[in-house]
């Protein structure tokens, strides 16, 4: 694996992680429109079930990422699905190669696709707890202009989607126990919140 397959595999990887049906959208839209020159396994992204799926899924959470809790709801259901999406698309865009190799890049692409999901799922419970929805709006919106900067960034400057995904996975595994912490406390059950004003007051 080169230095060029290397930056589109994480870079692309790592967008699944944020919005998976926007990179699947980018990756088969520039295949079908030969946005820049790409290697033959990028075909597999070039069909119109494909692209129209991604575009409709993609307005979808564009909607279910505005609301409030609404995300981070949408957020769980994907725990699973994006981390498979991004190992789908590192042994996609790889070419041929061995099982082996191709087992270990599946596993780096799921494990990229995975640590950026969780950042995105903690920094959403965080922002959920303002009362406003302006700061979940504008946070939405920026993920998206983000996987739009990345995906670019794979396709035209691999070499410096590599550097930047390098970057980001290197910032994700500093906080990488705050992050695991807020995701924990967000999907835990909280039962253990009554009120002091609902106990039982003893008769006088």
């Amino acid at each position: 694996m080169n230095l060029v397959t290397l930056g589109r595999t994480l870079g692309f990887s790592f967008a699944a992680g944020v919005n998976l049906y926007a990179t699947i959208a980018i990756l088969g839209l520039a295949a079908r429109y030969g946005w820049v020159e790409l290697p033959p396994q990028f075909d597999v992204f070039d069909h119109g079930v494909v692209i129209g799926v991604a575009i409709a899924m993609y307005l979808i959470e564009f909607v279910a990422d505005k609301i409030p809790y609404v995300d981070s709801l949408w957020d769980l259901i994907h725990t699973a699905i994006r981390p498979v999406g991004g190992a789908f698309i590192a042994v996609a865009t790889l070419g041929d190669a061995s099982p082996t190799v191709e087992g270990l890049v599946a596993l780096l692409g799921g494990t990229v696709a995975a640590g950026s999901h969780l950042t995105k799922t903690g920094t959403r419970a965080v922002v959920n707890t303002s009362p406003e929805p302006f700061s979940n709006w504008f946070l939405s919106l920026g993920e998206d202009l983000f996987v739009v900067g990345l995906g670019y960034l794979a396709l035209r400057y691999p070499i410096g989607a590599l550097v930047v995904t390098a970057i980001l996975i290197g910032l994700i595994a500093a906080f990488a126990s705050a992050i695991i912490r807020t995701t924990r406390h967000w999907f835990s059950k909280s039962g253990r919140t009554t009120p002091r004003s609902q106990a039982p007051h003893p008769d006088r």
